[in-house]
């Protein structure tokens, strides 16, 4: 009974939609059955007001209304217009409810179906009565599915948004784990090369001190080695820093050779992809280069941000494909796929993903087009030069 008692967590833009949709049909077709028959009327009302905690208790709901049409169908009132609550009802409990309880609701709209041909139907002829039974159980079944699909929709959705959040995390926790070792690596070689040096120094200085007035020679040998020690050191100190400044220096200017991913990357990528459940055909034409590091991590964060786009967008069953041509002069990079895509409205935000993806091509001297294609799905195409920025 948990599901029928504990409230679901509904945000207040979804319990204003509520309300706006029961009043909506309860002035409709509430007062049109309450024009009818005045009892008739009453019991259409019953069957839509309580449409308005729909999603807070969506078994609750349910089952209520399919109370009151039972008491509609024991009292021998026809079939109103205030009968749509209950297409309601088990559309919402077959997308918010729990599974076992929607699996009973639409035992119990096949009970309905049933009783409602015996009842109404009762005297006209098997062929009407099976026609009517039909139509009634398409139309429930029908609603039932629809709402079923939207549940699998959203726990499909739901679970890529868990995973992508986890990554993230992943991610940041890996980063944060490579930063810490760099400072243990970086603390270590500062202790053996400045420690181990000062070191040497100071019982160099300590002998040479004391072996000055007895023996000159060996103050000279001990101020020989402090001088060398020193040297060496310094050059180590300068070695460190000088790789330090090269870190700093890749930070800046992506032109650097650094470890990031690039096309080498993308067929690992797409493996991840498809491991998540997404079909991805990959492409290579044209003959492969070596192409410099900041271009191939563009291409690489290109695809990268087309398939998670797609993940995201263009919902169960979408098939995609990635497709690399090594031209003369550019590289072009297409990823495009079959799913709803096309059918989204253009928004005046293009959002962070595609503005990103035109920056990096940017700072490479390309260009990035997407948008969704003219029979469907979505496209993105990006063009990057091999001879990179004109300035360059």
């Amino acid at each position: 009974m948990t599901g029928f008692l504990t409230a679901r967590r509904v945000s207040p833009q979804s319990k204003a939609f509520d309300l706006l949709l029961a009043g909506g049909l309860t002035l409709f077709f509430g007062f049109l059955s309450l024009a009818q028959a005045q009892f008739a009327g009453v019991v259409g009302l019953a069957l839509l007001v309580p449409l308005i905690w729909r999603r807070s208790y969506p078994e609750l709901v349910f089952f209520g209304v399919s109370a009151i049409a039972v008491l509609q169908w024991l009292a021998g009132i026809e079939l109103q217009a205030g009968n749509v609550g209950l297409l309601v009802a088990l559309y919402t409990i077959s997308v918010y409810g729990e599974v076992k309880y929607s699996r009973i609701a639409l035992g119990i709209g096949g009970l309905g179906v049933l009783m409602a041909t015996a009842r109404y139907y009762a005297n006209s002829d098997w062929r009407q009565q099976i026609t009517m039974m039909v139509a009634f159980g398409a139309v429930v079944f029908g609603v039932w599915a629809f709402g079923e699909r939207r549940r699998t929709r959203g726990l499909y959705v739901a679970q890529l948004e868990e995973r992508a959040i986890q990554a993230e995390r992943d991610r940041d926790r890996e980063a944060t784990l490579a930063v810490t070792n760099e400072r243990t690596r970086i603390a270590r070689e500062i202790h053996d090369v400045v420690a181990h040096g000062l070191s040497i120094m100071i019982v160099q200085a300590d002998g040479g001190l004391y072996a000055a007035d007895a023996s000159p020679e060996q103050a000279k040998k001990a101020l020989a080695t402090i001088g060398d020690t020193g040297r060496a050191s310094l050059t180590e100190m300068r070695k460190m820093l000088g790789l330090l400044k090269q870190d700093e220096q890749n930070e800046l200017d992506p032109n650097q050779p650094r470890p990031q991913p690039g096309v080498s990357s993308l067929p690992e990528l797409v493996e991840n992809v498809r491991e998540a459940g997404l079909t991805v055909d990959y492409e290579v034409t044209g003959t492969p280069r070596d192409l410099p590091a900041l271009l191939g991590l563009t291409a690489y964060r290109i695809v990268q941000e087309g398939l998670t786009n797609t993940l995201k967008h263009a919902g169960p069953g979408a098939r995609t494909s990635v497709t690399l041509d090594f031209g003369r002069e550019m590289l072009t990079v297409v990823v495009t796929d079959d799913g709803r895509g096309g059918g989204v409205a253009p928004t005046s935000d293009p959002g962070h993903g595609l503005v990103g993806m035109r920056q990096r091509a940017s700072i490479s001297g390309g260009t990035v087009n997407a948008g969704p294609k003219a029979g469907g799905g979505y496209e993105v195409v990006a063009k990057l030069p091999y001879a990179g920025p004109p300035d360059q």
